[in-house]
């Protein structure tokens, strides 16, 4: 049967919507804390385990995805992510903590790292030409899933029960992940022409690589670097956004959650606009804009009264921080190829799991010190200022590396031409 690469984006979404689902967690922090009397701190930690696993998983589970291909690869995520939170359900009718982080925790960890970057590199492929697009409309998936699972979540626990409703999701998860992972499959030689109006593809990758050669490279590394502060700070702000907004402006409690609300669609709405766009300006130029953004969104917010530039600034960090998700497996395919993609985006995917651990520490330990958000922005800005520069030096290389790729490509055709007597 011939795919369309529509649907096949479609499937991938639908995946994405299925673990973006977990960002909802903080629904079920109250419910859980009334009925069985755990500690906040307890309930916090099963997010804390899966969302480091997510990461460190999608690391290092990035060669076996690449074996077992798009399809294996993401029915092995929907039943650890489906076992993951319908077995959350049982631990809650257990009142076993320790279940509770093995389920929710663990395993939808595992499956959420599986399933983030199985369908990515199969759907780079179907859009060699539109790759940032590619990857936005998969990872806008991920960002959204809290926006749908938020309140139906919180619906269900009203009618059903917390338990009840953690097996109504989980099931719902795994059927949406199956119906993706039964669709997707990469292309077959010649689909992606047949596929392209014209017939011609134009690729934008400057070599080929393994996995093993790519992280070798000070490319591979400049872009984890950046990606890293990226991560960290775009955490930093979603973890305290509320309080800060409460404590520098003066929102109030209700403004503050609209607020957050509202980041959650900059957060998804991010990820594909920018990816998007870097289609158009390139990969490299999109960096050095997010940290432009950043840089001028850091420095200006300690001195920020008003409310509405206030929510603006953090909004725009937001969705860069959105952006650098969509952003990142494209500007990797660019520059190491579509040959070992999930594993290369995997390593990349470290990111994920430190800079969700360093983002909420910094900014908590500086506070507590201080007393004030104040300090975090001076700390942030000479961060930000530091991937600004490393932005810089990747774009001079990269456009170094796609001028000597041209110049190389013109000398082979050249040469495959025959001589004239």
């Amino acid at each position: 049967m011939k795919k369309n690469r529509w649907l096949i984006a479609a499937s991938a979404i639908s995946i994405h919507l299925s673990i973006g689902g977990a960002y909802a967690y903080s629904v079920y922090k109250n419910p859980i804390a009334t009925e069985l009397g755990w500690d906040a701190s307890q309930i916090t930690i099963a997010f804390t385990i899966m969302m480091g696993l997510a990461g460190f998983s999608a690391a290092l589970f990035g060669g076996i995805v690449e074996k077992l291909g798009p399809r294996k690869a993401a029915m092995v995520a929907a039943v650890l992510f489906g076992l993951g939170q319908a077995g959350a359900g049982v631990a809650i009718l257990s009142d076993s903590v320790v279940l509770y982080w093995l389920t929710y925790g663990l395993l939808s960890g595992l499956g959420m790292g599986i399933g983030y970057i199985s369908p990515v590199s199969t759907l780079v492929k179907w859009f060699p030409n539109r790759r940032g697009l590619a990857t936005g409309m998969a990872v806008l998936g991920f960002g959204s899933g809290s926006l749908i699972t938020a309140p139906v979540a919180v619906s269900l626990m009203a009618s059903i029960g917390i338990s009840n409703t953690y097996f109504v999701l989980g099931i719902s998860y795994f059927t949406l992940m199956m119906l993706g992972a039964l669709y997707i499959a990469p292309p077959k030689p010649g689909d992606v022409e047949e596929a392209t109006a014209s017939g011609k593809v134009k690729t934008t990758e400057i070599a080929q690589m393994s996995a093993r050669e790519a992280v070798k490279t000070k490319q591979f590394w400049m872009l984890w670097s950046m990606h890293l502060i990226n991560v960290t700070s775009g955490l930093m702000m979603i973890s305290v956004a509320s309080p800060m907004a409460q404590e520098i402006v003066g929102l109030s409690v209700a403004a503050a959650a609209t607020m957050v609300g509202l980041m959650g669609l900059f957060n998804g709405g991010g990820r594909l606009i920018w990816a998007a766009a870097s289609d158009y300006f390139g990969r490299q130029n999109v960096f050095v804009i997010f940290f432009v953004i950043q840089l001028i969104a850091f420095i200006t917010l300690p001195f920020t009264t008003n409310v509405l530039l206030f929510q603006l600034f953090i909004f725009l960090v937001v969705s860069c921080y959105g952006g650098g998700f969509s952003n990142l497996p494209a500007f990797a395919s660019d520059l190491f190829g579509t040959k070992q993609l999930g594993v290369i985006h995997g390593y990349l995917l470290t990111t994920w799991s430190l800079g969700g651990i360093f983002g909420p520490i910094i900014v908590s330990t500086i506070h507590e010190a201080a007393n004030s958000y104040e300090p975090v922005f001076y700390v942030f800005s000479v961060l930000i200022a530091i991937s600004f520069g490393i932005s810089l030096l990747l774009r001079s290389d990269v456009n170094k590396m796609k001028k000597q790729r041209a110049k190389e490509q013109t000398q082979q055709v050249g040469e495959s031409k025959p001589a004239h007597s």
